[in-house]
């Protein structure tokens, strides 16, 4: 097979906020309990970011730890791409501020909005700069400040947010052109905007000039989102030339254990694969995936050379999934 170049992950990277909001806590504002928020979603609990930090912050932490993991400086990064629905500003993006406080030199820098499949839209994004040679170091970051568009009356919604930020880091390595390399090698992105009513917010700059709540109907959001990251797993994996059972983890995004569960169980996947930390974060929107990610390397479970299968999906509705050897 002739040589090729992977958009390999060598360093990766998470922070979450200090302080944590327990089902506890919030059953003292808003009717609901912990036993009904653990039934139903497999939530304990979420972290908030203390008022005056916006978005950026939590995504440059996250990009700190990434870089030292690969071994890299901010004078390395050429390359920022941001998947956040929470911007610190309407403009400019927040891959732009992140640069600055990085302290990072003249490169490409900008924002991915795909709701909760931002972060694997935004990878396949870098992958296309990397595997061509027009990046050398790529920070990608997932980063949301979600409890900012909760509607605290709402028990439907806002139980099942958190804040977060997970981080990569994409270097170009040559490889074989076969599945034993290590990278990015397969990929499936989707989006049906005639169901923008399932799963929206419901204010925006040009319509109302408002930031808006988080507006969602449940069960019909539950029901796409078995099925349909179901097809996206099965189509990436394809892609990537593999079989969906002989991936080593299931990184899903964390939305929900009960999605979590279906999926896996639709796919065939054994439950032991699955990365979860959705008790312990909650749903973190684009965060999710890099978060655990991270939290699977960082307790020693995901190792180099492992096969991952990643998935999401979000408001729009998006979805899609990859393949990444690490």
């Amino acid at each position: 097979m002739s040589k090729v170049l992977r958009s390999v992950v060598t360093g990766v990277g998470g922070y979450l906020p200090d302080r944590i909001v327990t089902n506890d806590e919030l059953s003292k504002t808003v009717d609901t309990s912990d036993e009904w928020i653990r039934e139903r979603t497999g939530i304990h609990q979420r972290h908030q970011a203390a008022d005056g930090t916006p978005v950026s912050d939590l995504a440059v932490e996250a990009a700190k730890m990434a870089l030292a993991a690969a071994g890299r400086t901010p004078q390395d990064v050429d390359f920022i791409v941001v998947a956040t629905t929470t911007p610190d500003l309407t403009f400019p993006a927040v891959a732009t501020i992140v640069q600055r406080k990085l302290g990072c030199p003249v490169g490409v820098a900008f924002d991915v909005q795909a709701v909760c499949s931002g972060f694997v839209y935004a990878l396949s994004v870098a992958d296309g700069f990397v595997a061509r040679n027009r990046a050398r170091c790529a920070l990608v970051i997932g980063a949301e400040t979600m409890t900012r568009l909760m509607d605290w009356t709402d028990r439907g919604t806002c139980v099942l947010f958190g804040d977060g930020a997970g981080a990569v880091v994409l270097e170009p390595v040559e490889g074989e052109g076969a599945i034993s390399d290590r990278g990015l090698l397969g990929f499936a992105l989707r989006a049906d905007g005639t169901k923008q009513d399932l799963l929206y917010v419901d204010g925006g700059v040009s319509t109302n000039r408002q930031t808006g709540y988080l507006r969602m109907q449940g069960n019909q959001v539950f029901r796409h989102a078995v099925v349909n990251i179901s097809e996206a797993v099965r189509a990436a994996a394809a892609d990537a030339g593999i079989a969906v059972d002989s991936a080593d983890w299931f990184i899903p995004h964390q939305a929900n254990q009960r999605i979590l569960q279906g999926v896996a169980h639709r796919l065939g996947i054994d439950e032991a694969k699955v990365i979860s930390t959705v008790a312990e974060h909650a749903n973190t929107s684009a965060a999710s995936i890099p978060l655990a990610l991270h939290q699977g390397v960082q307790d020693g479970r995901i190792k180099p050379g492992q096969l991952l299968l990643m998935e999401a999906m979000g408001g729009g509705l998006t979805w899609g999934a990859c393949v990444l050897r690490l």
